[in-house]
């Protein structure tokens, strides 16, 4: 098991491949039929944004069973995505959960210029509350990713396991240059 600090310098060394246009991941036959037959053992969470240009897996330049990954539009947090987190810490062993948002994020641009109906609301009502009257789109997207850090850290079980040395970060995804500001 990794501490929290090794995964997050393992994910910045993946990103760092993965900006350079220098991938190594590991998605052979043989890894697959390993993760098969013993189980998956992933060294961090990450929640994203479930936008198509946002590729958790290859932003950090990480093979199968490396990440648990959690997409949902504009990485915002609800009992889904908490019980997700939680199973991925209590019983795989992660002990690092990263919350990344990305800039030209279409959740938060209906946030904060449209008003959507029916079940897209919700998203952009969680994402209104978290950014405010602000209308710097990138400092929208990243107050949206730290509520969703601070929602996660209020969760109790989340609590009793940052004792145990888990840490919950925020990160904001560039799409033009596909580097990683962990924030």
């Amino acid at each position: 098991m990794m501490t929290a600090q090794q995964a997050l310098t393992k994910l910045k060394e993946g990103n760092k491949r993965y900006a350079d246009e220098m991938i190594t991941a590991d998605t052979s036959k043989r890894l697959r039929s390993k993760t098969f037959t013993e189980g998956q053992s992933p060294y961090a969470v990450i929640i994203a944004c479930s936008d198509s240009r946002v590729i958790p897996e290859s932003i950090f330049d990480a093979g199968i069973g490396e990440l648990f990954v959690i997409r949902v539009a504009g990485n915002v947090i609800d009992k889904h995505q908490l019980g997700s987190i939680e199973y991925a810490v209590g019983h795989l062993g992660c002990r690092l959960v990263v919350v990344m948002g990305h800039d030209r994020c279409g959740a938060v641009d209906a946030a904060m210029n449209h008003d959507p109906d029916n079940n897209i609301k919700y998203i952009t009502d969680e994402i209104k509350k978290a950014i405010g009257d602000t209308q710097d789109e990138t400092e929208a997207c990243r107050l949206n990713t730290l509520n969703s850090v601070r929602t996660i850290e209020d969760s109790i079980q989340i609590k009793r396991e940052e004792k145990l040395g888990l840490e919950v970060v925020g990160a904001l995804y560039r799409l033009e240059d596909g580097r990683v500001e962990f924030l």
